[in-house]
């Protein structure tokens, strides 16, 4: 039996590489001589960094940068030497969990800690990108980063304009005959899963910024300040693309990268899907187990494993599609349509998440859970 295993993290308890090997290990006991390929999986998100960093043997580099409340902290990029390429996760330099409840505030917060690592990953010779925006604290439309980048941006006194979302209200010139020269001698993979538009009733300020701490009052000015600003980016430096989707991600970072940067914006699980170069493994499979931490209406809806789940199906329309879960929603059914064959959640006996989520406790569970679903497999084989 030929399989493929790429199993998302189960976030808390096991690494998709440790999820992935458990499941390799057993089910190569109960089918000796049988082909088994382990796939690191994410989706773009939190675990992209670690996921292509195994999978594709690089390091992980270290690097101080600027929070997204303006304070430094340590962050870090994934460095595949081999393909000069970085792997940044945006949630690393300016994620909402770095931001205290109490202090949660869109007008007070920058990107402009990810315009650092860009810089530092292009110091370090890298000219292929691949970055997760998911997660952010801001919305500052990528004035942060473009800031950090080179970029000039100049009030109407003719001072240069601060970092913070705020600051988007007090911009009058645009200059960009500075930005860093390599960033063009690059390509910039976003990997971006929403479809909003910049500004309007269903861009970035009005859907997002609440869950980041913006009142009605905030999230009304706010984007009032991002069409000011993409209109005056169109005017001065034709730039365009506010209305493309996926250019209100992350706060407006989808547009910076496509318009400032020329980025790609592309799903995040094909994404990554097609840096592991996982079609070749796939098209002579009869198996592929993928799983997550928790299975429900969401997963369908194109995360990880049912991302995975539907390129299979594309490349090998037989192969049979098995996932594996630390626990299973009551809408999770949904993903039966959605590439899974048929899922398990591993837990055997009634106990607590926290006790669910120890690693000893999820690597024991999975490992059950694996053994049962090969024997059930080898079992039907006789048929």
């Amino acid at each position: 039996m030929n399989t493929v295993i790429a199993i998302d993290s189960f976030k808390g308890s096991l690494t998709s590489f440790e999820a992935g090997n458990i499941a390799a290990e057993e089910l190569s006991k109960l089918f000796p001589g049988s082909k088994v390929n382990v796939f690191p999986l994410a989706d773009g998100g939190e675990g992209t960094v670690d996921a292509l960093v195994e999978g594709l043997g690089g390091t992980i580099e270290k690097a101080e940068v600027t929070g997204p409340l303006g304070n430094k902290l340590l962050s870090r990029f994934g460095f595949l030497a081999e393909k000069s390429m970085a792997v940044i996760e945006m949630a690393d330099a300016a994620g909402l969990t770095m931001v205290p409840k109490e202090q949660r505030n869109p007008m007070n917060t920058t990107t402009y800690g990810l315009g650092e690592l860009i810089l530092k990953a292009l110091d370090k010779g890298c000219r292929q990108f691949i970055i997760g925006i998911g997660g952010s604290a801001t919305n500052d439309a990528g004035l942060g980063m473009l800031t950090a980048l080179g970029a000039r941006f100049v009030t109407s006194d003719g001072l240069p304009t601060g970092v913070m979302g705020k600051d988007l209200f007090h911009i009058a010139s645009i200059d960009l005959s500075k930005l860093d020269k390599r960033l063009f001698e690059s390509n910039i993979m976003v990997a971006c899963d929403v479809n909003n538009p910049l500004y309007g009733q269903t861009g970035c300020s009005f859907v997002y910024g609440p869950q980041k701490g913006a009142d009605q009052d905030t999230v009304a000015a706010m984007d009032k300040a991002i069409e000011k600003f993409s209109l005056l980016a169109k005017n001065q430096c034709n730039i365009d693309g506010a209305q493309m989707p996926g250019a209100g991600a992350a706060g407006g970072l989808g547009y910076a990268f496509h318009g400032f940067l020329k980025a790609h914006l592309r799903p995040g699980i094909q994404l990554i899907l097609e840096s592991l170069n996982i079609s070749e493994a796939l098209k002579n499979a009869d198996l592929l187990i993928t799983g997550e931490g928790r299975m429900d209406f969401q997963t369908s809806m194109g995360k990880a494993p049912c991302g995975v789940a539907e390129f299979a199906k594309s490349v090998n329309p037989s192969i049979l599609t098995i996932a594996v879960c630390g626990g299973a929603a009551r809408e999770a059914e949904a993903v039966n349509n959605a590439g899974i064959d048929a899922y398990f959640p591993i837990i055997h006996l009634p106990m607590t998440v926290d006790e669910a989520m120890e690693h000893e406790t999820a690597q024991i569970n999975l490992r059950q859970t694996i053994i049962q679903i090969g024997r059930l497999i080898k079992y039907t084989q006789k048929k």
